[in-house]
């Protein structure tokens, strides 16, 4: 994923799922950011990382992802949102739902 910086730095809301195919916790993840993925596809990009890609390795340090998984929204290159280990799909869609209420509020002001 070289457009990393391209992907977050979008006006859309961004989701990215740090991860590796190892992990218990990741493998449970899995269905719920694809669910999320798929119903929120119109509301925001979802994207999965895996930390143990080579390429990714600047990226993992840059955010200093030390547990898996980690999950994150991004909108304009800013970290709007983060939290590491399982969530539910309910969770992300109320996170989602919190971050485009503050920006329509923002966008009031």
């Amino acid at each position: 994923m070289k457009n990393f910086d391209q992907i977050i730095w979008q006006e859309k809301l961004t989701f990215v799922d740090f991860y590796a195919s190892w992990c218990g916790p990741c493998k449970q993840m899995e269905p719920i950011v694809e669910q999320f993925k798929d119903r929120m596809h119109h509301r925001t990009d979802v994207y999965r990382i895996d930390i143990e890609d080579p390429e990714m390795l600047p990226i993992v340090r840059r955010y200093n992802i030390v547990s898996i998984p980690t999950l994150m929204f991004f909108r304009r290159g800013e970290v709007l949102w983060r939290e590491s280990g399982c969530v539910g799909y309910n969770h992300l869609v109320t996170i989602l739902e919190e971050l485009e209420q503050y920006e329509l509020a923002e966008m009031r002001y």
